[in-house]
């Protein structure tokens, strides 16, 4: 999920996209370096250099940075905490919205959902009496990636299962990755000139993926078709993943426009078309460029029922690189957007479950469930309805060093 393939941290540097930040440590100062706001993010690297007499930290950027002064005493996420704030100004960031909890269909049934499974579930949350919001539709639904209006032979009718969400009261969500196009999809191979032109996304379900063009005027339309249908059956809560892709490569209607200047455009035609009232929870997603486009944000990889990511990679989903996630990005919470760390996985097959649980429970802005809820046991379901439930959405405080 990197919208910038072509920059690789060297082995001997650290190394930020928009932001850098230097704790010198014995309560000096700490120093951040960082985009002014979310239309040009540069590179800085940082290079560790000895010598005899002292230790140097080297600070490169690749175009003019703002430079913040903290007082060691803040600690580090104080210090960002306090950067935080006058980015998200300058981003206009208004007013945020509490998250509403939900029940979310990936981790237990994966792209093999159905509507039978979702029926079940919805049954199951009047049944066990869980205080959920949203039943969210994950990936699987579709027939292919990027042919979000075409169902699997899983589903008979989006319609029918969002009324029947929406009959019980209960609000509907939706999973898409908006600007991914499989090479296998009828939109890739009807509609080869809506993807950018030598932007590789990578591979996933078994292909190769493109980047959708956002700017094109026949993809731009077919995005407000999709997005305005989901508005239209009652849908106003969009899971949206994979946004990388959305920024990987400049504008083949306009080629002098960035790959951010790309996505901006296309978030903004998503939320035009999803409507006002639409929440929108952000995954996969260049993070800078997105304050002030999202109501929610995925800060972390996804959650496992493993503690460690079997090759060590600590953007592969696992618990112990979601937490990590999820403690040292703790100070975009209430300044940025509602931070989610990942749904929580109560059910007896989750390793160290009662930690996970704990981590949900101090870091997490939204709060999901995606297990199959009739399999809870005691314990699963006791979790369940004490972390699903509302928080109230106050900026994360940073307690020192």
């Amino acid at each position: 999920m990197n919208y910038r393939p072509d920059r690789v941290a060297p082995a001997d540097a650290f190394w930020g996209e928009g932001l850098l930040a230097v704790d010198p440590g014995s309560a000096a100062d700490i120093h951040v370096f960082a985009a002014y706001g979310p239309d040009d993010i540069p590179s800085i690297r940082a290079d560790f250099r000895r010598d005899p007499s002292r230790h140097q930290v080297m600070v490169h950027a690749e175009a003019p940075v703002e430079h913040l002064v903290v007082a060691g005493d803040s600690g580090m996420h104080g210090a960002l905490a306090r950067w935080a704030e006058h980015f998200a100004g300058r981003a206009q960031v208004g007013t945020l919205r509490s998250a509403p909890t939900l029940w979310c269909s990936w981790y237990h049934y994966s792209t093999s959902v159905s509507q039978a499974d979702i029926d079940e579930n919805l049954q199951a949350i009047d049944d066990l009496g869980l205080d959920i919001d949203v039943v969210q539709i994950d990936d699987g639904y579709q027939d292919g990636i990027g042919d979000w209006l075409a169902l699997s032979d899983r589903f008979t009718s989006l319609p029918d299962i969002v009324g029947r969400i929406k009959d019980r009261g209960h609000r509907a969500g939706i999973w898409v990755a908006p600007f991914l196009v499989g090479h296998d999809s009828v939109l890739f191979r009807e509609h080869p000139d809506w993807v950018v032109r030598g932007a590789d996304a990578g591979t996933g379900w078994d292909q190769r993926l493109a980047a959708l063009d956002a700017t094109a005027d026949g993809a731009e339309t077919y995005l407000r078709e999709v997005f305005g249908f989901f508005r239209h059956i009652g849908i106003d809560f969009l899971k949206l993943d994979f946004l990388y892709a959305g920024a990987l490569a400049g504008s083949r209607a306009d080629p002098g426009a960035s790959g951010i200047e790309a996505y901006h455009r296309g978030m903004r035609i998503i939320r035009e078309a999803a409507g006002t009232d639409t929440y929108v929870l952000g995954c996969g997603a260049p993070m800078l460029p997105s304050v002030g486009l999202v109501d929610a944000m995925r800060v972390g990889p996804d959650i496992a029922p493993y503690v460690d990511s079997p090759d060590g990679d600590q953007s592969q989903p696992s618990q112990a690189a979601a937490a990590r996630c999820g403690r040292e990005r703790a100070w975009q919470h209430g300044r940025f957007w509602v931070n989610d760390p990942d749904c929580l996985l109560a059910g007896s097959g989750m390793s160290e479950r009662e930690q996970w649980a704990a981590h949900v429970e101090c870091y997490g802005g939204l709060r999901g469930s995606s297990d199959r809820l009739r399999n809870l046991d005691d314990w699963g379901l006791a979790a369940t309805r004490r972390l699903v439930r509302p928080v109230t959405l106050a900026p994360f405080v940073a307690t020192g060093r």
